[in-house]
């Protein structure tokens, strides 16, 4: 694990720790962040768990997560104080004690001087054999182990620190799912479209398709198609559902 290995990225998960957010005692700013970030690279987001401060609860996402061998970053839970345990449940999800990682301890040192004792220093406690993410706010390093990757809860410092992770742990390859298209079919409810839909998801299986039904307080109910994909796919799906649409006696909006 303190070999930087580097990996294609396609998608990947989040994981937002902390009691406090799911108290309401303080709103998440990484998940709109990252919607930003991820999709600048076309990056999907597949999934996100916003988890409290609760080891057992810590460990068994990790594990998961881990067997998976997804690609995540988690944020919180880093620091040294009692309700921070995204260290402890790290080593504990990857069958690793907690060590005090050398090159942590020397930015932790450097940073702070003696008064980096006794317990700033417990931020070096890491799993045994993890990588070191850079800090450039304030030298105390995040970590990761294989391809999870854990950064502080302030935003300040973790984005710069994501950054870091991408830019050299990853080669970015752009996905299919850089293209995106809709329609909206006028009058129609989606259960009348389901059968329709389906066909053509068979058909056209590298895109992929949705459906967002309108409720408008008057007037028609309305139904927006939309799919991502390569523009070459997107394209011939909406032509055959076009057709299927039209030859059905569907109103369609382009």
């Amino acid at each position: 694990m303190n070999t930087i290995d580097t990996y294609i990225l396609r998608k990947i998960g989040l994981i937002i720790i902390g009691d406090e957010i799911l108290l309401g005692r303080r709103r998440d700013k990484h998940f709109s962040k990252a919607l930003d970030y991820f999709k600048k690279i076309s990056i999907d987001i597949s999934w996100i768990y916003f988890l409290g401060d609760d080891l057992e609860q810590l460990v068994d996402h990790f594990r998961v997560v881990r067997a998976r061998g997804e690609d995540c970053f988690t944020f919180g839970g880093i620091g040294a104080t009692p309700d921070d345990l995204t260290r402890q449940a790290m080593a504990e999800a990857h069958n690793q004690k907690l060590i005090r990682h050398p090159e942590a301890v020397r930015l932790i040192e450097n940073q702070f001087g003696p008064e980096a004792y006794p317990n700033r220093i417990l931020m070096a406690e890491l799993p045994q054999g993890a990588g070191i993410i850079p800090n450039q706010y304030n030298n105390i390093p995040g970590f990761y182990c294989g391809r999870i990757h854990c950064l502080p809860g302030f935003p300040e410092m973790a984005w710069s620190m994501l950054n870091w992770v991408v830019e050299n742990r990853y080669e970015v390859e752009k996905t299919s799912h850089d293209y995106f298209k809709s329609i909206t079919v006028l009058g129609a409810k989606e259960s009348e479209l389901i059968e329709l839909l389906t066909d053509n998801q068979q058909r056209f299986s590298e895109v992929k398709f949705s459906s967002l039904p309108r409720f408008p307080k008057e007037g028609e109910w309305h139904i927006e198609i939309g799919a991502r994909g390569s523009r070459k796919q997107v394209e011939a799906g909406f032509k055959a559902l076009l057709a299927s649409l039209k030859s059905s006696g569907f109103s369609v909006v382009e």
